[in-house]
């Protein structure tokens, strides 16, 4: 136990940087594409968690086309659940989700505290056919903002 308590990670987080490391430590942009943006919250023993993906592109007008609307769904992330943490680890436990294959899972991610920002890293992860860690930073909105 690092002594980090809940309370240091409850509020609202914008996303800073996303980056992935294969298991050779090439570091390069995650499958989210290049600035990314996000909205993290943890509120009440519940986490809401939005990722949209760099560089995505409007619908057509009337809704777009089929194409669009599955590049659509790809280039966006959004899911909500309970979450427990223990000091070092979070754990999010998905109740609904964008990708119905999060729902009733557990997505745990280390937690490393630095001044008013966050780090979540996590576990070794097959991303686009190679093993890789995502660590996403996230900086905290100021209450009221």
């Amino acid at each position: 136990m690092t002594g980090h308590t809940d309370d240091q990670l409850v509020g609202t987080w914008k996303l800073v940087s996303a980056s992935s490391t294969t298991r050779n430590g090439k570091r390069n942009e995650t499958p989210y594409g290049p600035s990314p943006t996000g909205v993290l919250t943890y509120r009440d023993g519940r986490v809401f968690a939005m990722i949209s993906y760099g560089g995505r592109k409007p619908l057509s007008p009337g809704g777009g086309k089929p194409e669009e609307q599955a590049d659509a769904f790809k280039t966006f992330l959004a899911y909500a659940g309970r979450y427990k943490f223990d000091g070092e680890k979070v754990t999010h436990h998905v109740e609904v989700s964008s990708i119905q294959n999060y729902v009733g899972k557990d997505l745990v991610r280390t937690v490393k505290f630095r001044d008013d920002q966050i780090t979540l890293v996590t576990p070794p992860t097959r991303i686009n056919g190679e093993i890789r860690t995502l660590e996403l930073i996230w900086q905290r909105v100021p209450a009221g903002s």
